[in-house]
């Protein structure tokens, strides 16, 4: 609902009676003719037939009418100089829950990636008002962008890092890459392999990625339980959705357990999404996983599972609702469209009339 409203009424006023202060003065000042001047000639007189009578009329009808044009303009002017305003009251709501995407990518998850991304661009649109980072890892962590609610952002950096990984899906794909696809791909996993002889390091991925949370700190998971949250509380619920395949190569600083333990304590949610071929969902890496996530209160999803994919995408907005915060407002706002209308409006018309007046 609107109310009209006045944000300078002062101003408005004020001009007002500028305005009919001088209209008074110019038509109240006495007019005194001098001795020395020469005699006016009465047009009456000169214009006494039926035509030049009949033109003069109209020359001062179209006279008066010019006049109220332009006293309509000024009118228009002292109201726009009041800034005409509207008050628009309404309802916003946000949600205070944060999502980090946290996206293993080693050589044996690199040709499901791109499936992963598609999953996320698939969450991300039942989301609504949710801040939103990515990171990916393999032996060290890069942030793709940070926490943000600019969805546009999000998409575009999705559907740019799925295009990108199109070229590794399968042997074949790789075979077929140009120098300018395979440049692509290098330089999007920059940051990634800084560690010799070590991939895929689980654990220390997922650290990286709780750190892009606020309230998160680097700890042991034996320090006492809350110790993370105290110093870092926040009014925010957070969520992890960590993709991986669940197979470490080298010595991580962190276990996948002792991580999942950190992020516990500082009351982080991390979801599984298990990012290997439908076949090894039964292997020890992928059992061991699932049970990792779930000890810890989390959801253990595969990527090749649609279903489950929609089960996550349910879970979260439930997480969601019970985080949203709405509130009342009221804005004043311009709302100057119809009286800068009415007033070129008018001004048109006193140019034409004007114009006609000449003629």
């Amino acid at each position: 609902m609107t109310m009209p409203s006045w944000h300078w009424p002062l101003a408005g006023l004020i001009g007002a009676v500028i305005a009919l202060g001088l209209v008074v003065v110019i038509v109240l000042a006495p007019r005194r003719r001098r001795d020395d001047e020469a005699p006016v000639f009465d047009v009456d007189e000169d214009l006494s037939t039926e035509s030049g009578s009949s033109l003069l009329h109209r020359w001062r009808r179209l006279n008066r009418f010019a006049l109220a044009l332009l006293v309509l303009c000024l009118a228009l002017s002292l109201a726009l100089l009041a800034r005409p305003s509207l008050i628009e009251s309404g309802s916003e709501s946000a949600s205070n829950h944060d999502v980090v995407l946290c996206l293993d990518v080693s050589g044996s998850t690199l040709p499901y990636d791109r499936q992963v991304i598609n999953t996320y661009l698939d969450i991300v649109e039942g989301f609504q008002g949710e801040r939103i980072g990515l990171s990916i890892f393999n032996s060290t962590s890069r942030t793709v962008f940070p926490l943000t609610d600019d969805y546009d952002l999000v998409t575009s950096q999705l559907k740019s890092a799925s295009a990108i990984l199109k070229g590794v899906q399968s042997q074949d794909d790789i075979d077929k890459m140009s120098d300018s696809d395979y440049q692509k791909i290098s330089d999007w996993l920059e940051g990634t392999q800084n560690r010799k002889d070590a991939t895929s390091l689980i654990g220390d991925g997922l650290v990286g990625c709780a750190s892009l949370l606020p309230g998160f700190l680097y700890g042991s998971s034996s320090s006492p339980s809350g110790s993370s949250t105290e110093s870092g509380a926040s009014s925010r619920s957070a969520s992890i959705l960590l993709a991986t395949d669940n197979i470490v190569a080298g010595k991580p600083s962190y276990t996948l357990d002792k991580a999942l333990d950190l992020t516990s304590q500082a009351s982080i949610t991390v979801d599984g999404l298990y990012s290997g071929p439908q076949g090894t969902l039964d292997d020890a890496t992928a059992t061991a996983m699932r049970k990792s996530i779930e000890s810890h209160d989390g959801r253990f999803l595969s990527v090749t599972s649609g279903s489950s994919v929609e089960d996550l995408v349910r879970d979260i907005e439930s997480r969601r609702s019970g985080t949203s915060a709405s509130r009342e407002r009221a804005s004043l706002v311009d709302a100057p469209g119809w009286w800068v209308a009415a007033l070129v409006a008018a001004a048109v018309a006193w140019i034409l009339m004007t114009w006609r007046l000449k003629r």
